[in-house]
């Protein structure tokens, strides 16, 4: 399957998981400090608030977790199927991830959570996304199963065995992606407060608008 990715993908791959890089950081720098991108934390804290009976926590990470869910709804509504091929819904899906990451920026510098459940459901559609076009193979908004391959072919090289270098070159493509993305993202909240996910937005409606482009000349071509 990873070996049938034209390199538009590679390259966009690397460009959401900076962009799901940034969009936590702030998250995690912001008024909360809590993780936007991922729900094993998220998922943990829930457990927390329910052992303490906690509804205010209980009704803010359900609608966290629910909202990363309702953004993967979203994309299998647009994709619908597993199929790699343009003419697919992506640009449009890539459209409403920045709009959502808009509609974000004005909420969190009011103080309400209704930003960040507005990024959940950006990252939580962009992932979604992402996870149907490549069969299940790629997350762009964690890195625990990447960081995982990565031991599991380490031992495997130790062990003299071979090693599947182009999942290799996946994983090192996303958790560089990702990374460069909280780097650049924890100066741009520095400076910009709520503000940086403007980069984000931007940056992935030029990804919708640079996909629209490419489509159109492939078809005429």
């Amino acid at each position: 399957m990873i070996s049938k990715f034209p390199r538009w993908v590679w390259a966009g791959t690397w460009v959401l998981a900076f962009i799901a890089g940034i969009v936590n950081v702030v998250g995690l720098l912001g008024f909360e400090h809590q993780g936007i991108t991922h729900l094993t934390g998220n998922s943990s804290l829930l457990a927390e608030s329910l052992a303490t009976l906690n509804i205010p926590g209980m009704l803010h990470f359900s609608a966290l977790i629910g909202s990363f869910v309702a953004g993967a709804v979203i994309s299998g509504i647009l994709i619908r199927d597993s199929a790699l091929q343009l003419g697919r819904r992506y640009g449009v899906a890539l459209f409403l991830v920045s709009l959502l990451l808009f509609t974000a920026v004005p909420l969190l510098q009011h103080g309400s959570a209704y930003g960040m459940y507005a990024a959940a459901c950006a990252v939580g559609l962009q992932n979604a996304m992402v996870s149907t076009y490549s069969g299940a193979v790629v997350r762009t908004t964690h890195v625990s199963g990447m960081f995982t391959d990565l031991g599991i072919f380490l031992g495997h090289a130790l062990c003299g065995l071979p090693v599947d270098t182009r999942r290799l070159q996946l994983c090192l493509l996303v958790i560089s992606g990702f990374v460069c993305g909280g780097i650049a993202g924890t100066f741009a909240f520095r400076a910009f407060a709520y503000s940086a996910l403007l980069f984000p937005a931007v940056l992935t409606a030029a990804t919708s608008i640079a996909y629209g482009i490419y489509r159109t000349r492939k078809v005429r071509g």
